[in-house]
This record gives structure tokens, sequence and C-alpha cells, in this order.
């Protein structure tokens, strides 16, 4: 359960910072940081280090718990939580593309070790990959928010940045054995991990 707490928060996390790009034309460096990062962790042994730690998915905890206990449950986190996820089906579906978005990454492996994980050029190049590998998979993730960030091309290429990252969480989340029915029938053990995780660090 703790392995797939982590991923379904990496999910979360990537969603939020995908909002909040969309609302404000900006997102927090920290948490976007550890999405991209794990794009390229490509063998990590453990869940965990795909993203560094737990400990740097406390905003994506902190969706975790306000998306299933309702407090401060966000409709649209949600949707496009739930498109990621519908996305996530098609590109497992799809023969080679795997393959391909993993030759692109260890292509810009080298960047992303110079320049960092949020870096504005390495934002752009990721997401040229999501418009070039993910975008014609459909069903395509409808983003909303403020029209003046939405029409600026930066802003464009860092959402699909995110939403790349979105996409990673929900493979491996996939993998873990999580599925809606998983998200409905143990609502409480995932909270209680994700409140476990976030009193640890």
């Amino acid at each position: 359960m703790k392995d797939r707490v982590i991923a379904l928060a990496g999910l979360l996390q990537a969603v939020r910072l995908v909002q909040q790009m969309a609302n404000t034309g900006q997102a927090e460096t920290r948490p976007l940081g550890t999405c991209i990062d794990s794009l390229f962790r490509f063998d990590a042994d453990e869940v965990e280090a795909v993203y560094g730690g737990a400990g740097a998915l406390r905003s994506g905890l902190q969706r975790v718990i306000a998306q299933l206990e309702g407090d401060d449950r966000d409709p649209t986190q949600t949707r496009i939580a739930m498109n990621v996820l519908h996305l996530e089906r098609r590109f497992v579906a799809s023969a080679g593309v795997g393959d391909a978005l993993r030759a692109d990454l260890e292509a810009l492996a080298a960047q992303h070790a110079q320049d960092g994980p949020t870096h504005p050029a390495l934002l752009e190049r990721l997401g040229e990959i999501y418009a070039r590998r993910i975008s014609p998979l459909g069903p395509r993730v409808m983003v909303q928010g403020n029209p003046v960030y939405l029409s600026q091309p930066a802003v464009v290429g860092e959402v699909r940045a995110t939403l790349l990252a979105a996409l990673r969480s929900a493979v491996l989340w996939r993998q873990l054995g999580g599925g809606w029915w998983d998200v409905l029938t143990a609502r409480r053990r995932i909270v209680d991990e994700a409140q476990a995780l976030l009193a640890q660090r």
C-alpha cells in the first residue's frame, strides 16, 4: 500500500502543478523539480527513489488526503487525474511508444543533469516530446485556466512537461496494482498511509 500511495501522490502533485501553471503561469519550483526528476530515474530500485524520497512529495501526499477525505476536494484536479489515467491506458497499449519515449528522455539526460529539472529549455524540450509522443494517443487531457497564460507557448510547454511526469506516476501506480476500485475500497487505508508518510518527514 505504501508504494501505491507514493505513486498516487506523485500523480496528484503533478496535477496540482498543472493547475497552478494554468491559473497563474507558474508553479512551485521544488515540487516541480521532484516531478520532472522522476522522468529521468529510469531504473530506480524502489518507488521512493523515483521521487528522491517520499518527503519530496509533501504537496502530493496532502492532495491525496484532501481529495479522498473531502475536506478540500478539488473536482478540477480529480478530472485531470482521471484524464491522465485514461491516457495511461492508451499509452501502455500503444506498441513502441514507451520505448520511443524512453529513448527521447535518455537523449535529454545530460541536459537534465547539467541544467536541472526546472530549467526552461529542458521543460520546453519535454513539452515537445509530450506533444509528439503522447498527445496523438488521445484522449487529450483538457486543462482549463487563465487564457492569458494558456496562450503563452512557454506555459503550454511547461504544462505538457508536467503532464508527462503525471503520466509517469500513473504508469507506476498501475504497475503497483493501483486502480479506482482500490481507491473506493481502501480509501481509509490510503489516507492513513499518506498521513503516516507526512508524519515521518
